[in-house]
């Protein structure tokens, strides 16, 4: 194995090796810290893309059915050259190919200066007289893991995973690669590869777009994370001692999809964000995360304080009027919430449900005799900006739309009905004309300065129109994209709510879009701070809707339990605020203000994780402890939650060795078995499904 070329970027090396047979160049990432303890490794370099056109050769080694790589369609790439594009606040290494048919090939790796992880796509430029069609194309593709073991590393390395499931999304999912069954064999004959993903329009549904490779001897994880709102896929296998980690959108096999690029067309793949870190998945993933915070995906300045949302949803159930939102901003009035959005139903015709009735999108004239408008100047007076909910892409049966087959998406020529729902062709011109007057046009004409968009069902395979199934799915998410930037156009203020049945469109780009995501469908139960500490792994808390909903029969001790976790992310109330008492609402307002005083901290930090594995969420035992540092180290949150089961006696958090710390706040204000000594927060929880937050400052920082 030959280095071709090391390109510095932060804390990182991205070093380009030859392979010594093909010529090939492949891609090994370093933490610049390790690069001294990289050893000699003999192994067939896995080239830097993976491409397969139709007519090439399918790949050997008992890979075709399993995986598309290493194809003829690679065997006969031909590199030509890479060079490095620096700008302002970026740099981009190119990689460039020629194919037999005269398309040329382009591997894009950038840098954007003071990020820690890495942007990675492929361009396809048809540059002859004839159409060709890709039925695979990697957005990355890594190789030689491990670069610090001479052999195949046995026993050292965990592939890690997120899974997700509605209501239960988040859990790390952590296997040894000799437990996936990827050893090498004992002749390089034979792929062993696992090929992961999602198909359809929801990303986050099985696993999150993402895969973490520890290894556990020298202490270094890299971590991939792919941008995309359809079909993925995530592939890592051998032929030999060195691992290849690879995916991009999902291919033929695995996704139903082919992509026609003809004479003078380009194709670009979805971006993927790659890293490498001395530490281990938790680390690996704040900085993946971390490239959600780039400038240009920021929202409106009114987002950079975190404000409170209240969403009426676990209030009214579906049945908001405007009797019951002049009671809810009534009571609300004061409380330091921002935003009272109505959610689903109010478009609802008599006799038909929320759930089924979306796609005319006209105000129900007998919950609101009158409008909306009076109903929102009440939100207005009483303080809050109103919000409202849509879930835009689809047609419920009991809808008028449902039945406007011409302009809703087909499979094999029939509309596809998932359910109760059809879905409208965001490719058609008619339906964004119709939902621009439906969605931006009443945004606009009612002032609405907040829009929570759900989505509460899946698209498949894919669907009529493109010359795959596949690729009319990619189309589809691509014209869905496009109509969130439309209504961030003509609406430049707007807070956008990103949900999906809670969190199954909890990935970049989609993130991306949007202020802030819902973080699970998961209202009132048990397992809330679980799901909650979860997505610190792949979104930014600042964008994590957390929900408390607030019950007249919860007790104080269920109260601080449901409120704490909103301190996870973002502040979310919902329940039953007109029946609670003095004392239950002392504690909501003493919750909603230490929110406040540490909303700084879950916008730029660090999160730590600490405390028993809890491997049932619905019946969760021990406990769990999450700290968060600011981003100057000044200040220090802990968020402490007990479960079922036999709680410690006591719960030690460690402190980072940098500094000395002192409580100054915690939520509830009257706990006193809570101390800072020996390098630790210790605090007392002597009953199951209790919570404490604490706020510490750094002692140096509070005398200046």
């Amino acid at each position: 194995m030959e280095i071709n070329k090391d390109y510095r970027f932060g804390d990182m090396i991205a070093r380009y090796v030859k392979d010594g047979q093909t010529g090939q160049p492949g891609l090994v990432l370093l933490p610049e810290s390790m690069v001294s303890h990289v050893c000699e490794k003999k192994y067939k370099a896995d080239p830097l893309v993976q491409l397969k056109f139709i007519g090439d050769a399918y790949p050997g080694g008992f890979a075709h059915g399993h995986s598309m790589r290493n194809s003829g369609t690679m065997d006969a790439l031909l590199f030509e050259e890479q060079r490095k594009l620096e700008r302002d606040t970026s740099v981009t290494v190119v990689s460039v190919w020629r194919s037999p048919s005269s398309c040329r090939v382009e591997h894009h790796l950038t840098w954007y200066s003071g990020y820690r992880a890495l942007e990675s796509f492929t361009i396809v430029k048809n540059e002859s007289e004839l159409p060709v069609t890709a039925e695979m194309i990697s957005s990355f593709s890594l190789t030689g893991f491990t670069p610090f073991a001479e052999d195949d590393a046995p026993e050292s390395l965990i592939f890690h995973r997120i899974l997700s499931s509605w209501s239960a999304e988040g859990r790390l999912y952590s296997s040894n690669i000799e437990d996936l069954n990827l050893e090498p064999a004992w002749a390089p004959s034979g792929t062993r590869c696992l090929r992961f993903g999602q198909v359809g329009s929801m990303p986050v549904r099985g696993f999150f777009p993402a895969a973490y490779l520890e290894d556990t001897r020298v202490g270094v994880t890299w971590g991939v994370q792919i941008a995309h709102p359809a079909s993925w896929q995530i592939e890592i296998g051998r032929r030999d001692d060195a691992l290849y980690l690879s995916g991009g959108l999902a291919d033929r096999e695995f996704g139903h999809w082919t992509k026609t690029i003809g004479p003078g067309e380009a194709f670009q793949t979805p971006s993927a964000y790659l890293t490498a870190v001395v530490g281990d998945v938790d680390r690996a993933a704040e900085r993946l995360t971390g490239m959600q915070d780039r400038p240009l995906l920021r929202g409106p300045a009114l987002e950079e304080d975190l404000p409170i949302v209240f969403n009426e949803f676990c209030t009214t159930w579906g049945s908001p009027s405007a009797a019951n939102l002049y009671a809810i901003a009534e009571r609300l009035k004061g409380r330091g919430i921002r935003y009272l959005v109505i959610d689903c139903g109010w478009y609802k015709r008599e006799g038909t449900h929320w759930f089924n009735s979306m796609g005319d999108w006209d105000v129900n004239p007998i919950d609101f005799p009158d409008g909306l408008e009076q109903t929102l100047e009440h939100i207005r007076k009483c303080g809050m900006i109103p919000g409202i909910w849509f879930e835009m892409e689809v047609c419920g049966v009991e809808s008028a739309a449902f039945h406007w087959v011409d302009h809703l998406l087909k499979r094999d020529g029939l509309p596809i009905t998932s359910g109760d729902r059809r879905f409208w062709d965001f490719r058609d011109p008619f339906v964004v004309s119709y939902l621009k007057e439906k969605v931006i046009s009443f945004l606009k004409n009612h002032g609405f300065g907040y829009l929570k968009v759900d989505y509460n069902d899946n698209l498949g395979i894919g669907c009529d129109g493109a010359e795959s199934l596949g690729e009319g799915l990619r189309r589809q998410m691509q014209a869905v994209q496009d109509f969130f930037r439309l209504i961030k156009q003509e609406v430049p203020d707007i807070v956008i709510e990103n949900c999906a049945s809670g969190g199954h469109r909890l990935e970049p780009s989609m993130v991306g879009l949007t202020s802030m995501s819902s973080f699970s469908d998961a209202h009132e139960c048990e397992e809330i701070p679980i799901i909650a500490a979860n997505l610190h792994r792949v979104i930014l808390p600042r964008q994590s809707q957390i929900w408390a909903v607030l019950r007249k029969n919860d007790s104080l001790q269920r109260l601080v339990y449901s409120l704490a976790g909103t301190m996870l992310g973002r502040m979310c109330l919902s329940g039953d605020i007109h029946d609670l008492n003095e004392e239950q609402w002392k504690i909501v307002d003493e919750a909603i203000a230490f929110y406040k005083l540490v909303s700084p901290i879950i916008k730029e930090g660090t999160t730590n994780r600490y405390g028993t594995l809890v491997h049932s969420y619905r019946h969760p035992k021990g406990w769990q402890g999450i700290t968060r540092t600011s981003k100057d180290r000044s200040q220090m949150m802990a968020v402490v939650h007990t479960f079922g089961g036999d709680v410690p006696e006591s719960v030690k958090l460690p402190l980072p060795a940098w500094g000395h710390y002192e409580i100054t706040q915690m939520f509830p204000d009257n706990n006193t078995d809570v101390k800072v000594e020996d390098g630790h927060i210790s605090c007392r929880l002597a009953k199951p499904f209790s919570a404490l937050c604490i706020l510490l400052r750094m002692k140096q920082f509070g005398a200046q």
